[in-house]
């Protein structure tokens, strides 16, 4: 038996699967990509997570494209964090150039042109469908957490939602918090301390400015209503395809907070809003996190440890989550633990350092009788990776090289006029184009405040009137003495001093 027999078959048996598989590409031996052996990813494992990591230009925006496309083909809705806005062109038919066909043909796969249903989503005040959240939402710990507080001023923030609580005040966007810490400093500060206990000015100080600088970053169009409904994220079109849910965050790149902020939440409220569904045959979406180095680079210890947690447990709501970075390196140890499919385009070994992330990372792949695997690291081509997944078993598949296929859709951006006419038909747009600013903590508080400031005002003018009615002090002392002076005990003492005084 030849080496490239013996490697074929190798690859095929350790990527069979019984049930629906996406097919990546064809597996590459000695440089050469061998027909018939293709790489298979069980639908079934897509909710264990994966990394997406490679250096700029070798190919990852394209490998995210190819799995989206696949997922919605099965009817798997994907949400796309687009950070370099190069994402959008799935929403188009792609073209069958020469070098695809090439490609395809050495993969032995059918190149099918398409397009794909797609939703353009925004943070920030862009065209597309705003994405808001309400800090209740949130709630105390979350919300700490992501302002990086202490434990005495996470205290804080919860005395703050337990008093909106239990007033039934909504605590919805950065203005309320911000008016309630200058309300428990100030107006409040003796309602709050006979309640709650007493709170320290230099805490809440701290806290105000931690939420300026959030706010700074775009939180406070990020923080309102109407709130994202994470339904909206789950939408089949009528052709039975997945929508390709596109955030684009080409302006929030130097914003990490907001980015982290945001992910994190709509994580959580996933998680919490989600049913449980075990080992189910299909995820029920696929989450994509480009750049995600931008998240760990500003996370505090107390934020990764909720995103480690989050990506522990969500899986078992049929949510998968795949981070996408330029070096593997940059995703906590923690959380690289959690993946089970890993995607590794080229790096480049430019510097000592590189060379040593490199073997780092060939360390981080099983072991092969095929590969030299940190040389092949840096010889791989474009559009070329290693994949290591998990096989229905939960079994780690054999490290294969591979040619990946190329996307169906475009391999380019959008127009501005294409966008504008995606966004146009777009229903969630009109659905969420609407800022609501009902009464909340803000306004109550200020209501509350004006009350008593009226109230104030109308006892002044009574007691201004009681002290001119009252006689002065003058005349006090004067009535004083003339009413002991002309009291009947008063006269006796001094009829009776002058008696004695006669007699002698």
């Amino acid at each position: 038996m030849s080496k490239q027999t013996d490697f074929s078959e190798h690859i095929n048996n350790g990527y069979a699967t019984k049930g629906v598989s996406i097919i990546l590409g064809g597996a590459i031996l000695e440089g050469e990509a061998l027909p018939n052996t293709h790489v298979k990813i069980p639908l079934k494992t897509l909710n264990r997570h994966g990394l997406i990591a490679g250096a700029t230009g070798t190919g990852k925006t394209k490998t995210i494209q190819v799995l989206s496309e696949q997922l919605s083909s099965f009817g798997i809705p994907v949400l796309m964090m687009d950070i370099k806005g190069d994402f959008s062109g799935i929403a188009a038919v792609g073209e069958e150039k020469s070098f695809i066909a090439e490609r395809h043909a050495k993969i032995t796969l059918p190149f099918e042109p398409q397009s794909f249903p797609v939703e353009l989503m925004t943070l920030s005040a862009q065209d597309g469908v705003r994405m808001r959240a309400t800090v209740s939402e949130f709630g105390p710990v979350l919300f700490s957490r992501i302002l990086d507080l202490n434990d005495t001023q996470a205290g804080v923030v919860s005395v703050i939602f337990k008093y909106c609580d239990d007033k039934k005040m909504p605590l919805l966007d950065l203005k309320d918090v911000k008016k309630l810490i200058n309300y428990i400093t100030e107006e409040g500060k003796e309602e709050i301390s006979a309640d709650y206990g007493k709170i320290s000015t230099s805490t809440t100080g701290i806290i105000l400015r931690k939420i300026i600088e959030l706010e700074q970053q775009g939180g406070d169009i990020f923080f309102g209503e109407k709130s994202f409904e994470i339904d909206d994220l789950m939408r089949i079109d009528e052709n039975g395809k997945g929508y390709v849910n596109i955030l684009r965050l080409t302006d929030i790149q130097d914003k990490p907070k907001l980015f982290s902020t945001f992910m994190l939440s709509l994580l959580a409220e996933i998680y919490q809003q989600m049913p449980e569904k075990g080992d189910a045959d299909q995820p029920e979406l696929v989450v994509f996190i480009d750049e995600a180095h931008l998240i760990f680079d500003q996370a505090s210890k107390a934020l990764l440890d909720q995103i480690e947690t989050i990506i522990k447990l969500i899986r078992s709501k049929g949510i998968g989550v795949y981070f996408v970075t330029q070096n593997p390196m940059d995703v906590p140890k923690g959380v690289l633990a959690q993946l089970g499919l890993k995607i590794q385009h080229a790096l480049r070994a430019f510097t000592a350092n590189d060379r040593q992330a490199i073997k780092q990372t060939a360390d981080n792949y099983p072991t092969s009788d095929y590969y030299q695997t940190d040389e092949v690291l840096t010889s791989l081509g474009i559009g070329e990776a290693f994949v290591t997944a998990l096989n229905e078993k939960g079994v780690p598949t054999p490290l294969a090289a591979t040619m990946m296929r190329a996307p169906m859709s475009r391999m380019d951006v959008l127009t501005e006029s294409e966008i504008s006419e995606i966004n146009t038909k777009s229903k969630l747009v009109k659905k969420y184009a609407e800022e609501i600013d009902r009464e909340s903590a803000y306004e109550i508080l200020n209501k509350k405040i004006e009350e008593a400031n009226q109230a104030a005002e109308e006892v002044e003018p009574v007691e201004e009137k009681r002290k001119s009615n009252e006689p002065s002090t003058a005349e006090v002392i004067g009535k004083s003495v003339t009413k002991v002076v002309t009291s009947a005990s008063f006269i006796r003492g001094v009829f009776g001093i002058l008696t004695k005084l006669f007699k002698k």
